[in-house]
């Protein structure tokens, strides 16, 4: 939920302020808190009442019916291990945490279980030729061959509509027409689709320069030929947390080196380490930028990619974010992986 810190306190209010912070927060909860966001204890207007018959004054610090070990998730757990859970324990609400044990959201069964609807757009991108995926897409666009029983594309769309977004951009370009026919307007899935269609290759952020105007709230871009499980609430919350003009997802990687990897110093050997371990945060494909950012694309629809967008951000002294997750994520770039993302859809995705 947004407005998560309304209803946030320090452990030493009164309960009788505690309770008019939650009965104006409309969520009969609240969140205590130190000076620090350090989650200290949720109380609800249950643990108040049986203060109440414990005869525990109203001046009474929260702290003192609060409840001091409450169930929690982390900021990187995904939308359905968050619900899973909340069902499970039979919970309203998890405070989520980040590494360090602050506060940094909330979920609320209810948001979870039908989502509101969220008026930031979406452009997805899905002009790519694909050669590397070479016969397949031949005949077929890389965002309509199918994983499972669905086209790639069309599991993003409905990945995105699970969360309540409706307002949709395809950016098209290869193939175009067979995109166009498959979804239409989006109205066999409820939602408005636009297409902005690439006359020449725009690069991965150039074609934002094709939105028929400005939009008026952060909205998201996402390569076509992803596959994810990423929370797009938790980005939002952390896109507006943080004041950025654009946030990049990013999604870390280990790497095994096969080789023993010597140090040196000169001529001089320092050590050799066996078959090493690196651990990386790569470009997840995965964006949310702020309206402003499209006075940065060039006039009269050059081509841009959106690292040299991102670097322009920066350039201009504004802030720019790197959202790390863990959730499923699978970039379908060559064959090996398009194979992978196959086995993966029953698992993941039914």
């Amino acid at each position: 939920m947004d407005n998560w810190r309304s209803v946030c306190m320090p452990p030493q209010t009164p309960l009788i302020e505690a309770l008019g912070v939650m009965n104006n927060g409309a969520l009969q909860l609240g969140i205590v808190v130190d000076s620090n966001d350090q989650l200290q204890g949720l109380v609800t207007d249950g643990d108040v009442r049986r203060g109440l018959l414990q005869k525990i004054h109203m001046e009474a610090p929260v702290s003192t019916v609060m409840n001091r070990s409450p169930v929690t998730a982390k900021a990187s757990d995904s939308r359905e291990h968050n619900l899973a859970l909340m069902r499970a324990m039979e919970l309203e609400h998890i405070p989520l945490l980040d590494e360090s044990g602050r506060v940094v959201g909330l979920e609320m069964l209810r948001e979870l279980s039908q989502p509101a609807s969220r008026d930031n757009w979406v452009v997805i991108m899905a002009g790519g030729l694909g050669t590397r995926l070479a016969p397949l897409t031949r005949d077929c666009p890389k965002p309509l061959l199918r994983i499972g029983s669905k086209p790639i594309l069309e599991v993003i769309l409905e990945n995105f509509i699970q969360y309540g977004f409706h307002r949709f951009f395809f950016s098209v370009n290869y193939k175009k027409q067979m995109i166009q026919d498959h979804f239409g307007d989006g109205s066999d899935w409820g939602v408005n689709i636009q297409y902005l269609e690439e006359a020449a290759k725009l690069g991965t952020a150039g074609s934002l320069g094709l939105l028929p105007e400005e939009p008026k709230q952060p909205f998201f871009v996402m390569n076509g030929d992803l596959l994810t499980r990423i929370n797009f609430s938790h980005i939002l919350d952390f896109h507006k947390e943080r004041k950025a003009r654009a946030t990049l997802c990013v999604r870390r990687v280990e790497q095994t080196i096969p080789y023993g990897v010597v140090e040196m110093d000169d001529h001089r050997l320092l050590g050799i380490e066996e078959k090493p371990v690196r651990e990386y945060f790569v470009n997840a494909g995965i964006y949310l930028l702020d309206p402003g950012v499209l006075s940065l694309i060039p006039a009269g629809n050059g081509p841009i990619d959106m690292p040299n967008l991102f670097q322009r951000v920066i350039d201009n002294g504004e802030m720019a974010t790197a959202f790390p997750f863990l959730d499923y994520w699978l970039d379908i770039g060559r064959m090996g992986d398009f194979h992978q993302a196959c086995r993966d859809y029953p698992e993941v995705f039914q």
